[in-house]
């Protein structure tokens, strides 16, 4: 099946937007943010990912990404497997999580009407990858990424969110991870 959005040149940077079934805010808790971090961090090390941006939303991940020769959507295929079955074992082994019979029901659910599913399904199969072609779409993105926790009222400035790369960007803090800046 075709679709309209893909990565056509590894040599580009990429804007990637991906989201949880449903929308299903799962991102509400810190250790389910920090299971996505940890495994960007290991795609990093391990995988041949360049994270130039990031932004952890309630129900969705946004990135601006290369490679250091791996295809990327391999790299993300292989991050939101393992991502997926690290959240739902979290959620499912939480004695703190109020919403986990309604969590699992939801993602189980959205498992049974997709091909390829073991059980359950997380995230929903698109990445919409954009192709980063010149320096006014880039910085665009950039904005956009950084811009989504002010624009959603969680924050006043981007910088404040923690999930995010906006820190590297605007201040001197130390982020929650590293990325590659854009200059």
């Amino acid at each position: 099946m075709s679709r309209k959005y893909k990565f056509t040149d590894q040599d580009e940077l990429y804007f990637v937007s991906t989201a949880t079934v449903y929308w299903i805010d799962v991102f509400t808790r810190i250790e389910y943010k920090d299971i996505l971090i940890d495994s960007l961090k290991f795609c990093i090390a391990t995988k041949e990912l360049e994270v130039y941006a990031f932004c952890i939303m309630t129900n969705h991940l946004h990135l601006i990404i290369g490679t250091k020769g791996r295809k990327m959507e391999e790299t993300l295929r292989d991050m939101k497997q393992f991502t997926a079955k690290r959240i739902l074992k979290a959620i499912a082994d939480n004695p703190q999580e109020s919403r986990k019979e309604w969590l699992l029901w939801m993602f189980e659910r959205a498992g049974k009407y997709k091909a390829g599913n073991e059980k359950y399904q997380f995230w929903q199969h698109d990445n919409h990858p954009i192709a980063l072609t010149n320096a006014k779409i880039l910085k665009q993105k950039l904005e956009y990424l950084h811009n989504n926790p002010v624009e959603a009222g969680f924050v006043d400035k981007s910088e404040d969110w923690l999930y995010s790369s906006a820190k590297s960007y605007y201040t001197s803090e130390l982020p929650i991870m590293d990325v590659i800046l854009i200059e």
